[in-house]
């Protein structure tokens, strides 16, 4: 199944055209810059006091080019020639705008720049207005500034990288990878052990299964910057380990604009090929179903299979009974945003900001001969594989995207910043799987054929109100009330099964393919989240001495969280008397699930639901903190300590068809310390050291005894009501390196020690079926290191490149007590190893950019295996765990502005397109006494090259 994907390995005639055209631009780009460049220099001085100034922005009216003055107030600006207006703004300073400033090509022009105090330089209106955190400069230098262990990225790096949402973008990022295309990895933990906050409001999960939030959901146009804490502070949650992320949407815009764009783009295992889909609603396009396939009026709450007029009506009329699969020729990718930004200053010092966007996609993606293996115990004897099942899935997914953000500022003239920030997301996923293969559990093979038809929605909206207000003495207070929403619609996900009859050969039907009773289901799920948060932070400035300034801090936080999850479940039962014996062998849309044969005693719905797969549940949770921060000479002290009380009420139904249900409460009640020292060795070299307690609670889904089928798993969920919060100790040890005010040299190294880690395991219920499910581990360590290096290379001549390079190296053990069916192995999702690199060019004059960017991941737990635990079993007798391996992924980004308003842009993601492959590597002990490893494969697909192009227009 495997094949040879070459650096243009299209497989398409159009593709190959698009791949080259794109090349060829890139090309003409390139060698049209290559001539004499100019630069505008000089120095930013105060006009009053003749002091040099550093940390002021210089930048070229109506662009993006800018840069920032250094320590001693030095700045270069690489223009071309031409006659420019150059502007200049820093805290505390009126802004200043020089106009007509001529260059000449290959002559510098020198520029001093003098500015003047504001009449309202203490105003910290000021420092709120500029405090925009969204190119790697500003980024760098909050980095630098932080008390914590802090990476991030900006909307700059963003639009360089052409990322297309969160979980792209976030990638990028040291320590972190991103699982199933949409969950953060960070420091090779789970999405389990890390927090996401929007805006500084708690994000909900869109999943049933456990804590996580989908950073698919947020497209990278509306992301103003991303930053992960990586060490605890006493203002932060203390429900995280790997990482803390804080997303933040765009704020107040620096000047009024408009710009619209359009893109489109190709997949090579999709377009150019026949797509199989099933009809859905007219409002699919816009990421929702209407109701087309939702359960009918006529559907009582529970069916009752002995009411037989109401049977008979629910099976004729009761559900959406359109099961025909249609073939088309797929349009190619569309992509669409618009944003329009508003920036109004009113006399007195009082700002208006109003930052709106919408954003709409459509994609298409096909993966087939998708293979799907799962296997008993190796066969030591033979030394052979012994699988339980081995399928070949045909896969095709149509997913829909529409965002909107809007965010209202207000900075009054009298220290009273307000923002109201909103952004909504609509994402539809429609899948239609064709599995075939073979299905050995029975004791002899037999092929199966199995189809899905699968359509889910999630829908999230997070919505805050903020305040910032500098208060008399220079204390400071900022307030948040937040509320956000997750819903995620699965109606009627349907599954039809067919098993080869291996009857004997008087059997006219022998070898033929058949369905049995309740080989036919319906599922439909719903999930709804809800979540409300306030929490102030306070401080105060104490003088202790004429060199020593303290800041006490101190806030309170409190959040209400609902959450409601109901699922049910429906097959399909035949009367065995009413219809011939070929029945069974007839095709199943076209034959079986037509008009005549629905009815009571003929092909008939009957309700399979447990009502203990449903829940709901409430958690509240009060916190509050004090801490220190004390600047001693070279070093920072920042400390304090936080108080978390947390309970966590599930209501869940006790039996499968009753109504009576339970509550059962979990609580946790602590204090978490936290130290973060820094030490300034100089201006441009600082270390860092972190200390921090922190918790993992289980979620409402991991308590409760509801079970739930995962197509993809082969088996069941469920929970375990007896787990435990888990409980961490963190350290870090970090040193950074600031080479210039846009580069970065950082090398960190971390431990964690966990006590109760909650992880994946499994119950072998025999047959070849397993449930998965979650349970407590004894304890677990992990230890890592980080390398990240943002650096220009002007220094070895290349003037216009610069690079990004970061990676880690982490190792982890999680160990069990002798009652688990587990042994000790790493933890699940952790890497060993990660590796982000960028190259890019950027020629300001021409407005050109381009990159090239690679990633990939050491090999990491994904699925769990069996550890045999019986009496003189040896490794011969585990299942292994299940790995994802590594891949390469090259991608290829280039970007042109033409005058100033005019934007292209294409890219050509994952290049070497190589295999996505997930293994396991069974080891046996020969009659020798030798240790022998073998490899099985259990997935392997191939996604395919992307090719994108867009334009943008800006007003």
């Amino acid at each position: 199944m495997h094949k040879t994907n070459y650096f243009i390995s299209l497989n398409s005639r159009g593709h190959y055209y698009l791949f080259k055209a794109v090349l060829t631009v890139f090309t003409l780009f390139v060698t049209t810059t290559l001539f004499a460049q100019t630069s505008i220099k000089g120095v930013v001085t105060d006009s009053k006091t003749g002091e040099t100034l550093p940390g002021v922005t210089i930048s070229v009216k109506n662009t993006t080019h800018g840069v920032i003055s250094d320590v001693d107030g030095n700045y270069e600006l690489n223009v071309g020639p031409g006659k420019y207006t150059i502007t200049a703004s820093c805290l505390s300073y009126s802004p200043l705008e020089i106009t007509d400033i001529e260059t000449k090509k290959g002559e510098n022009t020198d520029l001093n720049i003098p500015m003047q105090e504001s009449l309202q330089s203490l105003n910290e209106v000021v420092v709120m207005a500029t405090a925009r955190i969204n190119s790697e400069v500003s980024l760098l230098n909050s980095m630098k500034k932080s008390t914590g262990i802090v990476s991030g990225v900006s909307s700059q790096q963003i639009s360089k990288n052409q990322d297309r949402d969160a979980a792209e973008v976030i990638r990028r990022i040291p320590g972190i990878s991103i699982m199933d295309n949409k969950f953060i990895v960070a420091r090779g933990l789970s999405q389990r052990y890390n927090n996401v906050w929007v805006n500084n409001s708690a994000t909900p999960s869109s999943e049933s299964d456990t804590r996580s939030f989908s950073f698919d959901l947020i497209p990278s146009s509306q992301i103003e910057n991303i930053m992960i804490v990586k060490s605890p502070q006493p203002e932060l949650p203390a429900d995280f380990s790997g990482g803390f992320v804080k997303v933040a949407t765009k704020g107040i815009p620096n000047e009024n604009s408009m710009e619209i764009t359009y893109g489109t783009g190709l997949n090579a295992q999709t377009h150019f090929k026949d797509f199989k889909y099933n009809p859905g609603s007219p409002t699919d396009f816009l990421g929702f179903d209407n109701g087309l396939r939702s359960i009918g009026s006529i559907v009582p709450p529970r069916l009752n299979s002995d009411d037989k007029e109401t049977v008979d009506a629910v099976s004729r009329n009761g559900f959406n009974n359109n099961w025909d699969i249609k073939t088309k020729n797929p349009l190619p990718d569309q992509r669409f945003s618009f944003a329009m930004n508003r920036r109004i200053k009113k006399e007195g010092g009082q700002l208006w900001g109003l930052t709106t966007a919408l954003n709409y996609s459509n994609l298409n993606r096909t993966l087939t001969n998708m293979r799907n293996a799962q296997y008993e115990v190796y066969n030591d004897i033979s030394d052979q594989v012994e699988p339980d099942n081995d399928y070949s899935d045909d896969q095709y997914n149509t997913n829909v995207r529409v965002g909107a953000m809007a965010n209202l500022s207000f900075i009054s003239n009298n220290n009273n910043h307000y923002e109201f920030q909103n952004i909504f997301n609509q994402l539809g996923q429609s899948r239609y799987t064709l599995r075939h293969g073979t299905d050995y559990t029975s004791g002899r093979e037999k092929r199966q054929e199995r189809e899905e038809y699968l359509y889910s929605s999630r829908t999230t909206y997070a919505g805050q109100l903020t305040g910032k207000h500098t208060l008399p003495f220079a204390d400071k207070l900022d307030w948040t009330l937040g509320f956000s929403y997750a819903n995620k619609n699965q109606p009627d996900r349907r599954m039809i099964n067919r098993t080869e009859n291996a009857s004997t050969d008087e059997d006219p039907f022998n070898g033929q393919m058949f369905i049995s009773q309740a080989d036919i289901e319906r599922n439909f799920i719903k999930l709804n989240e809800y979540t409300y948060n306030a929490g102030a932070n306070y401080s105060h400035d104490l003088k202790i001495s004429s060199d020593i300034t303290t800041t006490l801090k101190g806030g309170f936080y409190g959040e209400y969280k609902t959450k409601d999850y109901k699922t049910r479940d429906f097959d399909y039962l035949f009367n065995e008397n009413y219809f011939p014996y070929s029945f069974r062998f007839g095709n199943v849309v076209k034959d079986i699930l037509i008009p005549e044969n629905f009815g009571a005693g003929k092909l008939y719905i009957n309700e399979s639901t447990n009502n203990v797969d449903s829940y709901e549940g409430n958690n509240k949770l009060i916190a509050t903190y004090l801490a220190i921060n004390i600047p001693y000479k070279k070093f920072n002290i920042y400390a304090g300590a936080r108080f978390e009380h947390d309970i966590m009420t599930l209501t869940n139904y006790t039996s499968g068809t009753g109504y009576e249900t339970k509550d059962s409460e979990y609580k946790t009640t602590d204090i978490f310390p936290s130290l973060n020292i820094s030490y300034n060795l100089n201006k441009d070299n600082i270390v860092r050291f972190a200390y921090g307690m922190s918790i993992n609670r289980p979620e409402f889904r991991e308590v409760s005894p509801a079970s739930y089928y995962d197509f993809d798993l082969f088996n069941r969920i469920t929970g375990n009501p007896d787990l435990k919060a888990a409980y961490i100790q963190n350290l870090d040890l970090r040193y950074e390196f600031y080479p210039s005010t846009s580069e970065l040299i950082s090398v960190s190294l971390f431990y964690k020690h966990f006590e109760n880690p909650i992880e994946w395991s499994f119950i072998n219920t025999g047959g070849g079926a397993r449930v998965f499910t979650f349970e407590n581990a004894l304890s677990a360590h992990n230890l890592g290191v980080e390398i990240d290096v943002k650096k220009q290379l002007d220094f070895i001549g290349l003037k216009n490149l610069s690079v990004v390079l970061n990676g880690s190296l982490i190792s982890s053990k999680v160990k069990f007590d002798e009652s688990s069916i587990e042994d000790e192995r790493p933890l699940q999702g952790q890497s060993p190893f990660l590796v982000n690199a960028g190259f890019f060019y950027q020629n300001d004059p021409m407005q050109l950019t381009a990159g090239l960017m690679y990633n990939i991941i050491g090999k990491r737990i994904v699925g769990i295996g069996l550890k045999s635990k019986s009496e003189g079993s040896t490794v011969n007798d585990d299942i292994p765990d299940m790995y994802e391996m590594p891949r390469n992924v090259l991608d290829f980004t280039v970007t042109k502005r033409i005058g100033k308003s005019i934007e292209i842009a294409a890219s050509i993601k994952d290049i070497l397109s190589q295999d996505i492959f997930y293994k396991q590597f069974p080891k046996f002990i020969d009659k020798e006494g030798v240790l022998h490893e073998r490899e099985q494969i259990t997935r392997q697909y191939n996604p395919g090259q992307n090719i994108s192009i867009s334009a943008k227009l800006n007003f």
